[in-house]
């Protein structure tokens, strides 16, 4: 009962903060871990607020990945090929090799594995922490696709050096490099197989639920479906969650459209409420990471300083060179090409779930009952790179962005839609022409059509006004803001009279509610 309290508490506080964030212009997540930390540490607090660390994973991170991938494509993918490899690959591979170097040097008896073992913790930014921060912040495109591809990939290759190092360390046996490289390997094209395959068998059984309601339920199964499947056979049970959703966004048919209206209402309530539980939690498990640390808490705490030093520093070089060696390069959409925007990818490192989740994960003792080695200093080095690059880059990000002057352009992210809105617009008329000649319309029906038709690319543009009719748009938009007015105070009216009859003896609820969608419906349309 008190997981239940807890959980419907953070969503409770989520949505409260959701509010308080946008008047604040501060990211929500990150005060939901603030409130989380100072919620813990009231006294008299029951430690009854758990969740199993196998758990963490599983329950939060297949949802979240599934919203953020459907954000994105192949295509996307296909161009930032050499990022992916280069910064969910490469780069989280040598921080865990400077990571476990430097608590190497720093923790007395930690041994190789378990150093390799935080390394593998605090390497990848999360997806979901980069999703909930940066993904507000109006910046470059170029930038947040970026940051999204290398979060949607980077925890498969953390979570094999992991998952190797960790049975390296219980087991004793010699860790090796090999063993990762094949480990690693063969999870990730398993779990692309297993993906492709999942979609289709859900893309087959979509088409056989005729229920709207039906097919959008089916998207919140197969996350969590794909994810355990992929990990039963220990694949990559993200980049089967990443593959699937891909895949589905691709096969997607072009009539769906409320389908993909529900869907994307849906997702936005699930993305929203699983994230506020997420961060609740890592700010509610850093009391149980404090009690276990006592009073070597100090000099724990310094020398996980030097480990986040070591960690943001590492990717501010990196993202250096890979500003230099992008600008040899002849791709103008990639990114960093300046160092101002290299700056903002280097503060946009953040940690968040899968750092949690393994720093908890890990065992007590090893295969022969002695203590996991320095257990209690590595759970605390991890939870205080989560903090400080989750907090510091989540309060200061906005204005680091403003600061460096490379706040998103207003007229390019228009003329972006502009140029989808012509396409759109193009295909449009030329099938009305095709029509036109096969049905042979009369000319005032064709001409209303052409009307119709040619005022749909502002429509989808999202810009109605030019320079040319403005005086006279004007006028139209005046007239049909005083009918639009009168009708809607109409349609409010037609609710209300709904609302009372709902409420009145012997009227059925279902035939109310059945007129109360059509007129709500005809209120969002009017709108």
């Amino acid at each position: 009962m008190e997981l239940l309290l807890l959980i419907v508490a953070l969503m409770l506080a989520a949505v409260v903060l959701v509010g308080i964030g946008d008047r604040l212009h501060l990211p929500w997540p990150a005060l939901m871990v603030v409130l989380g930390a100072v919620v813990a540490f009231v006294p008299g607090l029951p430690d009854a607020f758990e969740i199993e660390p196998d758990l963490i994973l599983p329950l939060f991170l297949p949802p979240l990945l599934f919203a953020t991938a459907q954000r994105t494509s192949w295509a996307l993918f296909r161009a930032r090929w050499r990022s992916i490899v280069t910064l969910a690959v490469a780069l989280v591979a040598v921080t865990v090799a400077v990571v476990a170097g430097t608590a190497t040097a720093l923790i007395p008896g930690i041994g190789l594995s378990a150093a390799v073992a935080l390394g593998a913790m605090v390497a990848p930014p999360d997806p979901v922490a980069v999703e909930a921060v940066a993904g507000s912040v109006r910046m470059p495109r170029r930038l947040l696709a970026v940051l999204q591809s290398e979060g949607l990939f980077n925890d498969a290759t953390a979570l094999v050096i992991f998952q190797t190092a960790v049975f390296a360390t219980v087991s004793g046996a010699e860790l090796r490099v090999t063993e990762l490289l094949w480990r690693f390997v063969l999870g990730v094209v398993a779990a692309v197989v297993i993906g492709v395959v999942v979609a289709r068998v859900a893309r087959w059984l979509s088409d056989r639920v005729a229920s709207t309601t039906g097919r959008s339920a089916l998207t919140v199964v197969l996350p969590f479906a794909v994810y355990l499947l992929a990990e039963e056979v220990h694949a990559s049970g993200v980049v089967a969650v990443v593959v699937v959703a891909l895949q589905l966004r691709v096969h997607a048919d072009a009539d769906e459209a409320a389908e993909r209206l529900v869907q994307r209402s849906f997702w936005d309530v699930v993305e929203l409420l699983v994230t506020g539980v997420a961060f609740g939690l890592i700010g509610l498990d850093l009391r149980q990471v404090v009690s276990d640390a006592g009073a070597d808490l100090p000099r724990m705490l310094v020398h996980a300083l030097i480990v986040c030093a070591a960690v943001v520093g590492l990717r501010a070089v990196w993202m250096t060179v890979a500003t230099v060696n992008l600008r040899r390069g002849g791709d103008p959409s990639a990114a960093p090409r300046t160092g101002r925007e290299a700056v903002v990818l280097a503060w946009c490192g953040m940690r968040g779930l899968a750092t949690l989740a393994l720093a908890l994960a890990l065992p007590a003792v090893t295969s022969t009952g002695a203590p996991f080695p320095a257990r209690a200093e590595i759970v605390v080095v991890a939870c205080s790179v989560l903090v400080v690059t989750l907090l510091l880059p989540g309060f200061t990000l906005p204005l680091l962005v403003r600061m460096l002057g490379i706040a998103e352009n207003a007229e390019a992210e228009h003329a972006a839609e502009t140029v989808v809105a012509r396409r759109a617009w193009k295909a449009a008329l030329d099938r009305l022409v095709e029509q036109e000649r096969a049905a042979d319309l009369p000319e005032e029906v064709s001409a209303a059509l052409h009307q119709r038709i040619g005022r749909l690319e502002a429509i989808l543009r999202g810009d109605t006004v030019t320079d040319e009719d403005r005086e006279r748009l004007a006028a139209l938009r005046a007239r049909k803001q005083t009918l639009d007015a009168i009708q809607a105070d109409a349609l409010a009216a037609a609710r209300a009279e709904v609302l009372a009859a709902r409420r009145e003896p012997g009227v059925d609820p279902e035939a109310v509610d059945r007129v109360l969608r059509r007129l709500d419906l005809r209120t969002v349309l009017l709108d």
